[in-house]
């Protein structure tokens, strides 16, 4: 039974980081689009539509976002060997 815990362990701790990462990202993308918003003097409807079209843009990732998302998919889906290559190798080309 322990040898079966430790895996869904891993794979608990996976998920959570990610989530982790996305919420900090979503955080610093809201502060961001505000002081925008702010540095504009945009009130009202105006900041609505602002904040509404700023949230919506879409945060590059960097190279080691990539890898670790496409890392995690791939482990995910409990690929190996050449499978788990070519998965990865689209899976970084698309992001």
């Amino acid at each position: 039974m322990k040898v079966l815990q430790i895996p869904l362990l891993v794979l608990v701790a996976l998920f959570s980081a990610q989530g982790l990462a996305a919420t900090t990202a979503q955080q610093e993308k809201m502060k961001t689009c505000n002081a925008d918003a702010t540095a504009k003097a945009l009130k009202g409807d105006e900041r609505k539509a602002f904040m509404s079209t700023c949230l919506k843009k879409e945060v590059p990732q960097t190279q080691q976002e990539k890898m670790k998302t496409c890392n995690a998919d791939a482990t995910s889906k409990a690929l190996k060997g050449d499978e788990r290559k070519a998965f990865m190798s689209d899976c970084l080309k698309k992001k």
